[in-house]
This record gives structure tokens, sequence and C-alpha cells, in this order.
């Protein structure tokens, strides 16, 4: 399956609860931290929550 890279560029604080959470999920702590996840749909949807949070690098 295709992978994508999901960096966080911009701080969850402040942010509702359910966002921090998702951030949480998709297993991003700190700032310009980047994971490499399955490229699926639960995957597509999260980030889509918080794409205003996040930067995402198709591989």
């Amino acid at each position: 399956m295709a992978k994508i890279k999901i960096t966080l560029t911009k701080s969850p604080i402040g942010e509702k609860p359910s966002a921090r959470k998702t951030v949480q999920a998709l297993g991003l702590r700190k700032m310009h931290q980047t994971v490499e996840l399955e490229d699926s749909p639960g995957t597509r949807g999260a980030v889509h929550k918080v794409r205003h949070l996040v930067t995402v690098t198709e591989e």
C-alpha cells in the first residue's frame, strides 16, 4: 500500500479537545515531528479533520 508522511506544522494548543486527540492518535507529539502512515480512508479522514495543523507529503 501507499504511504503518506504527516508533519505537525502548527501547535494544537488552543484547539478543541477532539482535534488535539486526533493529532495524538496520528502519532504526533512534538512540533515538526513526521510520521509515516498507510494511506487508508481512516488516516485520510483523521488528516482532513486536522488539516489546518498538519502538512501531508505523498510517497
